[in-house]
């Protein structure tokens, strides 16, 4: 079946965003290197988000909060009401960043807009989310935009129903394996895979063996010609 939609995810995959973590994850380590060791730190801090992603979701608001209730942890509930002031510092400052763009970004939008439906599927918080996706500059590219508590196969087939697209019609393009591949490929979809040279623990997942619909990229600058190769399959 030919393709009908290309759904791309934003963070790592349109724009950098995981580098505003590990850059304020690294001034957390020093507030608090009096308290714990780098590794030690690092490990509390994946494991409380990993506890909170399902209460607070994903985003800068829940990655704050779990810092705030880390340095409670590993002070053993002695941190000063500064450091806490600090860590609330941090979340915003990371918040005001410009979102800049991946390279190759927008050559590779133009080359598909108009041709085939454009969908931005991305997860997070919506606040947050909205106000990357403004400052981006590429919303009026997409012919739909979904920002979703979570990526899972019920939440795409919800995506693509309330945009009359069946999944076989459908190419998703992220860079995170758990995230944007595994559960487009469940639905019937087709996936292909944008690394980005930094991936959150806990979207790590291994890609699949061997699966028909799904491509490994090196940049997004080979999407275009990768879906003329599917067009041309599908003829």
């Amino acid at each position: 079946m030919a393709l009908r939609a290309i759904g791309f995810d934003g963070d790592d995959t349109l724009w950098h965003n995981e580098g505003l973590f590990s850059m304020t994850q690294s001034r957390f380590r020093a507030l608090l290197a009096d308290a714990a060791p780098p590794d030690e730190l690092d490990a509390r801090m994946l494991e409380t988000e990993r506890e909170n992603v399902s209460v607070y979701g994903y985003g800068v608001k829940g990655f704050t909060l779990s810092m705030i209730e880390t340095a409670i942890e590993v002070t053993n509930g002695n941190i000063e009401a500064d450091r806490i002031a600090q860590i609330l510092t941090f979340a915003k400052d990371q918040l005001s960043q410009p979102t800049e763009l991946l390279p190759g970004v927008e050559a590779a939008l133009d080359a598909l807009q108009g041709r085939y439906e454009l969908l931005l599927v991305t997860k997070g918080d919506l606040f947050d989310q909205e106000s990357k996706i403004a400052r981006s500059g590429l919303a009026e590219r997409f012919d739909a935009i979904d920002v979703v508590p979570e990526k899972d196969p019920d939440i795409y087939r919800r995506v693509l129903r309330r945009n009359r697209i069946d999944p076989q019609e459908f190419l998703m393009i992220g860079n995170s394996v758990r995230s944007d591949v595994l559960p487009v490929l469940a639905i019937g979809g087709q996936a292909a895979l944008v690394p980005y040279h930094l991936t959150w623990e806990l979207e790590r997942a291994e890609p699949p063996k061997a699966h028909d619909g799904y491509w490994e990229l090196d940049h997004i600058g080979q999407v275009p010609d990768l879906v003329a190769r599917l067009d041309d399959a599908a003829a």
